[in-house]
């Protein structure tokens, strides 16, 4: 098995570095890193079956056993939550759980695009072509993501929310806009860790994922993606058509490691200095919903 790095992140607020919490990070390594894994990697990150046992398991009441300690190991901040913990029939409610308007504060300036999610982001604010590489080496395409509606995209800008455990699991809209289309597509449920994807699976173009088009009065057109990822229940968008406001609600992940991503259309905007700095030196910044992003050119 490869030597263990851990993964690094910045926290935006400080500028301190600090390592992510992952959970079962032994059983992703052996799946990705391990040579003699390969047959238990295809059947459980290539078939749904698993996630999908994992998913019914915590929609019931017997997963609620599962709250408190994953509140203690992730030293996730309860004081933030709209519900009592007490109130949770399952862990995937909790999962799911809404906030405090005030603990997620936003700017509603219309020349703003906010962060979508909770997560760790990684920016590229000038794709070279189709490609686009978050980890090292190993590029990934806009055409296998976005099938059929990529070429709008090909030269502009994209930023990946990665959204972990610990994380708040509804996202929302970055701005302003109107639907004008959305697909849902089928696939592979790899884990969108950095350690899945320094093993070589294309989880942009092969996982389970849904985008929606976004037009917008000064931003073009955006594709705004929704990535599955291993036990993942179900990617459910609650807002899927018409017009749409900055920070509304667009969905939720069921419980799992999760992604956003969001594509914009070349010379359309700029993203945020810190996040432009840390990405080009390959470590993704944490950022919360509601904070700025990039601004519209």
């Amino acid at each position: 098995m490869s030597q263990r790095q851990p993964i690094r992140i910045i926290d935006r607020k400080t500028g301190d570095e600090f390592e992510e919490v992952v959970l079962g990070e032994k059983w992703i390594r052996w799946a990705y890193q391990d040579a003699s894994s390969s047959l238990i990697e295809k059947m459980l990150f290539r078939s749904p079956l698993i996630s999908k046992l994992m998913g019914a398991y915590y929609d019931s009441a017997l997963s609620r056993s599962k709250i408190d300690p994953t509140i203690k190991e992730l030293g996730i901040d309860e004081s933030e939550f709209a519900d009592s913990k007490d109130s949770y029939k399952s862990f995937n409610e909790f999962f799911i759980r809404h906030l405090k308007p005030e603990a997620r504060p936003y700017r509603t300036d219309p020349n703003l695009i906010l962060s979508p999610a909770d997560g760790r982001v990684l920016v590229f604010p000038e794709l070279d072509g189709n490609d686009f590489a978050p980890v090292k080496g190993y590029p990934f395409s806009i055409e296998k993501m976005l099938p059929g509606i990529h070429e709008r995209f090909v030269g502009g800008a994209l930023a990946i929310v990665r959204l972990c455990p610990a994380d708040y699991h509804r996202y929302h809209f970055p701005c302003d806009g109107m639907i004008t289309q959305s697909r849902d597509i089928e696939g592979a449920l790899h884990s969108v860790n950095p350690i899945a994807l320094g093993a070589g699976p294309d989880v942009f173009g092969e996982n389970k994922r849904t985008y929606t088009l976004i037009e917008t009065e000064k931003a073009g057109t955006l594709a705004y993606v929704e990535v599955g990822a291993f036990g993942v229940g179900a990617i459910v968008n609650t807002k899927t058509s018409g017009p749409v406001k900055a920070m509304d609600e667009k969905g939720y992940f069921k419980f799992g490691g999760s992604t956003t991503v969001l594509v914009f259309e070349p010379g359309k905007i700029q993203f945020s200095g810190d996040l432009i700095v840390n990405s080009a030196e390959g470590k993704e910044t944490l950022i919360k919903v509601g904070e700025e992003l990039a601004r519209i050119v």
